[in-house]
């Protein structure tokens, strides 16, 4: 067999490529004028040329300022959705995925440490047009909360249309009571349907995360770590109202009006909460949203309830040159040392929860 000449090639004699072939043969191909030269002269150029800087100039933007500072306020993200969607749910299963502690009760916001260099206030949307404006404007992230089981509900399409009008942050939904839905056939249905209807209410591309069940009272650990590592890299937008308004969210406030007056009385109040945006002075004026304008008659800054790990690092090491456990010339850390979240960097401050430092 190895021994077998090798079939030589037969030249095709008739159909399509042989009749081209003759067609072909005696013919010179010719140079293309238009492949290596502009075909149109000194004006085509020039049209070319302008195109291509007009395109540029589109993309061209004012460079935005972030005025906030080196270590930066935590990261402002808004549960919304309508009653009985699972709003509270996803917050205790975010707690406990990032700080490891059980939320029994949800009062007002909830701050926490996400990562090294990262914190993050979660906060309930109630079903209240005033408190919907108010959070329109301070919202880094908002998550709608969707019941799959009903469909979108017109509370979710008011706060849409608030946050349009207040600069749109960054917008995810989160998809649940999947579980409902035995027939694969049909759960697939049903997610693409519900995407679609919210790229239309949104935007295309927007993230949509899906929720199968409960798991223990929370949702499912996997779930929640992929809607975590997601809100994570998110990073605020820039808005330039922000920018040049400073505002405080209010995480804890206290009555220091005289007990001996009426209630009808003017009440004396102090607020604790992170400033946001420019620099709040003394001496300006500041608008209680739901109250009126008022002038700032003090600002102190107060120890961090919710400090960063590399504050507690610090903290702890000053604490040990002190105590005289570590020599003070020793070689400090790297800062990249710090890897993971150690147990005591898991801080949670949630007042209206009573849970976290008072001070």
């Amino acid at each position: 067999a190895g021994d077998k000449p090798k079939k030589q090639h037969k030249k095709k004699h008739a159909g399509v490529k042989a009749k081209k072939k003759q067609e072909k043969a005696g013919k010179v191909d010719r140079h293309n004028p238009k492949a290596h030269t502009f075909s149109g002269g000194t004006k085509s150029v020039q049209k070319r040329v302008q195109y291509s800087l007009e395109r540029t100039a589109k993309k061209e933007r004012a460079p935005r300022v972030d005025k906030n500072p080196d270590v930066p306020p935590p990261f402002v993200v808004v549960v919304q959705g309508p009653p009985g969607v699972g709003k509270s749910t996803l917050i205790q299963s975010l707690v406990k995925h990032w700080a490891k502690q059980r939320l029994i009760k949800i009062g007002g916001p909830v701050t926490l440490v996400s990562g090294r260099h990262r914190r993050i206030t979660i906060i309930e949307c109630p079903q209240d047009m005033s408190t919907m404006l108010d959070l329109a404007k301070i919202a880094d992230l908002v998550m709608f909360v969707i019941d799959a089981s009903f469909g979108f509900e017109l509370e979710t399409f008011e706060f849409i249309n608030i946050l349009q009008v207040h600069g749109f942050p960054r917008v995810i939904g989160v998809l649940t009571h999947l579980d409902g839905y035995k027939d694969n056939k049909q759960l697939r249905k049903v997610k693409k349907t519900m995407k679609h209807r919210f790229w239309t209410e949104c935007f295309d591309g927007a993230k949509l995360f899906y929720f199968s069940g409960l798991q223990y009272g929370r949702y499912h650990r996997l779930e929640v770590a992929n809607l975590a590592r997601f809100i994570a890299v998110q990073r605020g937008m820039i808005l330039s109202w922000r920018q040049s308004h400073p505002y405080v969210l209010g995480l804890r406030w206290e009555d220091h009006t005289d007990p001996t007056l009426p209630p009808s009385a003017p009440r004396r109040l102090d607020i604790y909460g992170y400033v946001y945006g420019g620099r709040l002075r003394e001496g300006t004026q500041a608008h209680l949203a739901g109250v009126g304008d008022f002038h700032i008659a003090q600002l102190k800054r107060l120890p961090d309830p919710c400090p960063m790990p590399e504050d507690i690092e610090n903290e702890r090491s000053k604490a040990k040159e002190q105590a005289g456990q570590t020599a003070p010339g020793a070689k400090a850390k790297a800062k990249n040392m710090l890897r993971t979240l150690a147990e005591r960097h898991r801080v949670v401050y949630a007042p209206g929860s009573d849970v976290g430092s008072i001070t």
